[in-house]
């Protein structure tokens, strides 16, 4: 069997650790299990050392976020599989076993997710991933098994393998020589849509992203930062907009930022509406920020971008003018 690292990133995590690092442990006999701690204040690694000796530790300088946190971690990890999984998932019985048959089945496959469900709500699909990602031709993300803030129920509907445009990050497979060609995640996004961008990425070069049905994981989700916290708002605005400079055609580029940015400018109006003004002050200072970093990111553009990228035109429009809630349903209407 190919071998396989499951690393876990912890900061200040010891309560998630001690939930969950027992599932992992326990159901991974196959992988030789990391913590990659981002410099953490409480003792996370203490406990780590002293209840879960076999789990090696890799100690990163400082809190650097999801995407430098792993791109430091993962460099002197020898296995051939990387398994990126949140401190706040709880694995099951035989979870790696499918994607490691995958992985050695099909070599063109670089990334793969299992299938997403809420920790706190077993029966339903959880928000990060969920049933595998797609998105539409503005950029937004979406996923089988949810659309926006709709969940559906886990009835066996997405129980397959199938070709997805980008794995969630809360539990994402990737092959370690692919992630190193690809320079692994893009540092400065800190965290949020880094996993989409390199997919897409990924994508551009020819390789293909999987998802998983028979793998199941469940997933706490906003466990770091919640969805409330603006700056989550800021790091999603921000950083969907330095993807789609970095991945999107020529021929769509400048056209469809800048739709995003009027949407982004919407978006704002809403929270506004809603007494969210720490959201709408999130919004502009994403903008200010993508401004300043804009010809950095044109220079950062491939030669070569995948023309077909998006499953359907506006989940927008989909979602909130058609009011379709489900993904099955996107295509029956």
């Amino acid at each position: 069997m190919t071998n396989i690292a499951v690393v876990i990133l912890n900061w200040n995590g010891k309560k998630l650790l001690e939930q969950f690092l027992p599932s992992v442990v326990k159901y991974s006999p196959e992988a030789t299990i990391y913590v990659a701690d981002n410099a953490s204040t409480d003792d996370s690694v203490a406990f780590i050392n002293t209840h879960y000796p076999s789990v090696k530790i890799i100690q990163n300088t400082g809190n650097f976020g999801y995407a430098k946190g792993y791109n430091e971690a993962l460099q002197p990890i020898d296995e051939e599989i990387f398994a990126l999984v949140n401190s706040d998932i709880e694995v099951t019985e035989g979870w790696l076993q499918p994607i490691l048959q995958t992985f050695e089945n099909e070599l063109n496959t670089a990334v793969i997710q299992p299938k997403i469900l809420d920790y706190k709500n077993k029966k339903m699909f959880e928000y990060a991933g969920a049933g595998g990602g797609f998105i539409d031709s503005l950029g937004f993300p979406f996923c089988r098994g949810r659309i926006f803030q709709e969940l559906e129920e886990d009835k066996g509907q997405y129980n397959d393998e199938l070709d997805v445009f980008w794995a969630s990050g809360a539990c994402f497979f990737i092959r370690k020589d692919i992630f190193l060609k690809m320079n692994g995640f893009d540092a400065y996004f800190f965290a949020h849509q880094e996993e989409i961008d390199l997919c897409w990425r990924v994508k551009n070069q020819g390789f293909a992203i999987k998802y998983n049905g028979k793998s199941t994981v469940y997933h706490v989700g906003g466990a770091t930062l919640s969805n409330q916290h603006p700056k989550k708002t800021f790091l999603n605005f921000r950083n969907s907009l330095f993807m789609l400079v970095k991945n999107l055609p020529s021929s769509k580029l400048f056209h469809t930022v800048f739709i995003r940015l009027c949407l982004d400018g919407l978006a704002g109006i809403y929270f506004i509406f809603q007494g969210k003004y720490k959201h709408t002050l999130a919004i502009i200072r994403a903008h200010f920020s993508f401004y300043g970093k804009l010809f950095y990111y044109l220079n950062k553009r491939t030669t070569s971008q995948i023309k077909e990228y998006y499953k359907i035109r506006s989940i927008v429009w989909s979602h909130y003018g058609k009011k379709i809630n489900t993904y099955l349903y996107l295509f029956s209407k």
